[in-house]
């Protein structure tokens, strides 16, 4: 579903994705974890092109994501990748049901009804159909996470993609949003997801990809790296989290 071949990513001088070859195959959950500044949100990024690479190539479902293509072909690539950021990223003057119903209804060109119907059907999954004429500002981060993943939903991805998703929530609303992510890796969805949950990781994850210094220097199963990673510096991070 995504390829990785030899991606490099530069900040003015500083590599910040270094050679990264890997895939992500169809219906797989790949959990990237490793250090702040690792290069993980920007490797995620390039997936729909939030950020632009230097060299290499990203491929999404047979579509080159980098190759040059005109604006309505990008946003029909973005419109397939579902993204969830950090920070929700929610319109504020939409109710909860509205900023769901917005992109199938003006990009997809879904009937007002249907994508209606539809938002009030996701809202139903993620927990929040008594909420669908909120506001955001009238919602806990947990919530307001939960309808941005009913949004990226909304338009039926083949993929989703995950930013951090909890790391702006206070601890007791983790869970929640965490929970809706079990269940679509529990329906099959194809996901990358950035995250510090490592029990969270351990649970979901088919893989884990290990980031540092803009490199994946182990990818293996959860059951291997959580109980015997293969690279010192994994070992070195997974030992600091242990002390914390």
């Amino acid at each position: 579903m995504i390829r990785f071949e030899g991606v490099n990513k530069f900040f003015g001088q500083y590599h910040a994705l270094a050679d990264i070859t890997a895939e992500v195959a169809r219906g797989e959950v790949v959990v990237v974890c490793g250090p702040s500044g690792s290069g993980k949100s920007t490797l995620i990024r390039t997936v729909n092109r939030l950020e632009e690479i230097h060299s290499g190539r990203i491929v999404f479902d047979g579509v080159e994501v980098h190759a040059p293509m005109r604006a309505h072909k990008l946003n029909h690539l973005r419109s397939r990748i579902g993204f969830v950021f950090q920070s929700f990223n929610l319109f504020p003057h939409l109710s909860a049901l509205d900023n769901i119903v917005l992109s199938p209804w003006r990009v997809n060109r879904t009937s007002r009804a249907e994508a209606r119907d539809r938002a009030m059907a996701l809202l139903e999954r993620v927990g929040l159909a008594s909420r669908a004429h909120s506001y955001p500002a009238q919602l806990s981060g947990g919530q307001q996470q939960r309808v941005a993943i009913a949004r990226a939903l909304a338009m039926e991805p083949p993929a989703m993609l995950f930013d951090e998703p909890t790391s702006a929530l206070d601890p007791e609303m983790v869970g929640e949003v965490l929970n809706v992510i079990r269940g679509l890796a529990k329906d099959g969805m194809t996901m990358m997801c950035v995250t510090h949950e490592m029990k969270f990781a351990r649970d979901v994850a088919d893989r884990v990809w290990f980031m540092d210094a803009g490199r994946i220097l182990e990818t293996n199963s959860p059951d291997a790296f959580f109980t015997a990673p293969e690279h010192s510096r994994a070992q070195r991070f997974l030992a600091d989290l242990g002390g914390r």
